[in-house]
């Protein structure tokens, strides 16, 4: 005997599943854009903020959003008269790894570009409002090994002297990790 509620599956989980896919392509269309924080205060600009001493402390989260590592790290902020910025960064992760990178954002058109020794596909720092926005692939160190990470990064500044950072880890388009931390301007990074 053939139960009549077999068609009946057949098209809803077909419906569901086209449900599905138009949510996920909506919620893709939803991302944000840097326009969305046009005017919005206070302004966040890297050649003013990362200036001087700077301080962050932050969460390491895996794929499934639990904390797997902690870290605190120390910047120094710098720019030339070319308009070149170096961030020296100093990573201590509560294992006691400590790892260094040195960023140079470099002035083109519509931003920054963003390289650093263990970048390995640079990046495009852009702003408006109070957010910065950047997405480049890093070199992580995995095992024995290491892998290529893409980052999706954006900051927003909460006052003059802070600001939040959260950055989507990803490999084939899938997220890996997150990173989330609160960034600090020492009063004599101040201009």
């Amino acid at each position: 005997m053939q139960s009549k509620w077999k068609p009946w599956c057949r098209r809803s989980f077909a419906g569901l599943a086209g449900a599905l896919a138009l949510a996920g392509l909506l919620a893709g269309c939803a991302a944000p854009s840097l326009s969305d924080y046009e005017g919005r205060t206070p302004t966040l600009e890297p050649r003013t903020f990362f200036d001087g001493t700077l301080s962050a402390r932050g969460i390491v989260k895996d794929f499934g959003g639990e904390v797997i590592r902690t870290f605190d790290a120390d910047i120094q902020a710098s720019w030339n008269g070319q308009g070149v910025g170096t961030l020296d960064e100093t990573f201590r992760f509560d294992d006691g790894e400590i790892q260094t990178r040195t960023w140079t954002l470099t002035p083109v058109d519509h931003g920054y570009r963003t390289t650093a020794g263990d970048v390995v596909e640079p990046g495009l720092m852009q702003w408006q409002g109070n957010a910065i926005h950047m997405n480049y692939v890093l070199r992580v160190p995995y095992s024995d090994d290491t892998v290529d990470v893409r980052l999706d990064d954006w900051m927003y500044a909460v006052t003059d002297d802070t600001v939040i950072n959260q950055t989507r880890m990803s490999k084939w388009g899938v997220t890996v990790g997150e990173l989330v931390l609160v960034i600090r301007r020492e009063p004599t990074g101040r201009q």
